[in-house]
């Protein structure tokens, strides 16, 4: 059966949940393509493409709310879906929360943000290029073994509709390479990768430079020592810092904020980091991996900065997290097919500082230089922070050697104080920081 037009088929439902009790609701499409390779030790491991489309259909009964999603498109499945949502709807408990974005709120005009590749790489390209990937890795002197290429496309479409009238649709597109090898023998064996991903392929990494990455980090971390507990400044490599981003985001999620569940619950309007620290979430950043053109729930979004001068500025608020706070969204809502929206962030980074990341380290007599962390400790109530890490010691101003099973531990709160960014932000990831350099942290090793 030939699926109808998304916008027709949302209005459809929409019309038909009404007609069956529903005082509002909305649809939202999720039509996907993707395709996969990996490949390891010169052999094609596998080849894979996959499609599908998932819709999802939320209804509102006075202040009761049901959700309801599907894969079967057949005329029999999409009539009987909006009477079975309502009538989950009429049984479920009140929320008073509950309800569809503000009117005034919703997005007027749909950027173009450049997110769609026209062009999708064929299967034999994305063989030649897991194959680069993993031949670039094994040809760095030291490497000995390989966890495999890798090679990604992907393309999806969202549509949403409104029973206010809103009707949004965007589609984009994601490219991948990543490569995993090992280096050494016997008991002296270290792991490591390098990866890259792009909305078009014309920005992505090479294979080649991926794999050569990935080659020297594992030939770099050969030969780890252990090192005594201590306290010293602590640097975060560029893969290991977003993920500081990561938590202060978290903290900051409006519904987080509104259970009294985040460390930074009372810090709005206050000093957060240090006063040379700005932190943004932009949406709209063309070919950004985390781009779009309006909210989950159809809420025009924008750049925002979320700290200013170390300043706590906002929340990330859908909705239903707006109401609670008395707040309005600032359009940071995502959703998927079967469920409520929740706040997340977009394209989110840490604006860049003035010194290099050489000048952050010259004045450090003993100190790590972070550039894995294992491990989820982080405790957003309190802030406490301790996770497993390895990376590189640093003695009067230089990497010295690779340290590896140690841990690192501080408070978050005290942590964004004392952090300083260095000038090397390069956006490669959805969350993306420069190298920092954190002080008074606390390093416990053997």
């Amino acid at each position: 059966m030939t699926k109808p037009n998304p916008q027709d088929l949302l209005d459809r439902l929409i019309r038909a949940a009404k007609t069956a009790g529903a005082d509002t609701a909305d649809g939202l499409l999720v039509e996907s393509i993707s395709a996969n390779v990996s490949y390891r030790l010169g052999k094609l491991e596998d080849v894979e493409r996959a499609e599908s489309a998932d819709l999802g259909l939320r209804v509102f009964v006075g202040q009761r709310v049901a959700f309801v999603s599907s894969t079967d498109f057949s005329r029999e499945a999409m009539d009987a879906l909006p009477a079975r949502a309502v009538a989950m709807a009429r049984l479920a408990p009140e929320d008073k929360f509950a309800g569809l974005a503000p009117r005034e709120l919703l997005a007027k005009t749909i950027p173009n943000l450049d997110l769609d590749d026209a062009t999708e790489p064929s299967a034999e390209i994305l063989i030649d290029r897991a194959r680069a990937a993993e031949a670039a890795a094994l040809a760095v002197s030291g490497v000995t073994n390989s966890e495999g290429g890798g090679a990604s496309f992907s393309r999806s479409a969202v549509s949403l509709a409104t029973s206010d009238g809103f009707y949004g649709h965007y589609a984009g597109t994601s490219h991948g390479i990543g490569v995993a090898v090992l280096a050494g023998e016997g008991m002296n064996m270290q792991m490591d990768h390098d990866s890259a991903s792009a909305r078009h392929g014309v920005d992505l990494d090479s294979a080649d430079v991926i794999g050569k990455r990935a080659g020297e980090r594992a030939v770099a971390r050969l030969n780890p020592r252990k090192i005594k507990s201590q306290a010293v400044p602590i640097v975060y490599d560029r893969r290991a810092s977003n993920g500081l981003v990561g938590h202060f985001a978290a903290a900051i999620s409006g519904a987080s904020i509104a259970r009294g569940v985040s460390f930074l619950k009372d810090r709005l309007g206050q000093k957060v980091f240090a006063s040379g620290v700005n932190i943004i979430d932009d949406p709209h950043r063309p070919r950004g991996l985390r781009s779009k053109p309006f909210d989950g729930e159809g809420v025009a979004n924008m750049r925002r900065a979320l700290i200013e001068g170390g300043t706590l500025t906002t929340w990330l608020l859908d909705s239903a997290s707006a109401r609670q706070l008395g707040l309005r969204s600032t359009g940071h809502a995502a959703r998927g097919t079967g469920g409520p929206p929740s706040p997340a962030p977009t394209n989110l980074y840490m604006e860049a500082g003035k010194q290099t990341p050489e000048e952050l380290i010259a004045g450090i007599e003993s100190g790590f230089y972070v550039t894995e962390l294992m491990g989820m400790g982080v405790n957003g109530v309190t802030g406490d922070y301790s996770r497993g890490a390895s990376g590189f010691w640093i003695e009067n101003g230089k990497l010295a050697y690779p340290v590896a099973e140690v841990t690192i531990a501080g408070n978050l709160k005290d942590m964004f104080l004392h952090l300083t960014p260095a000038n090397d932000l390069v956006f490669r990831h959805a969350t993306n920081a420069p190298t920092v350099r954190v002080e008074g942290m606390t390093v416990a090793g053997a």
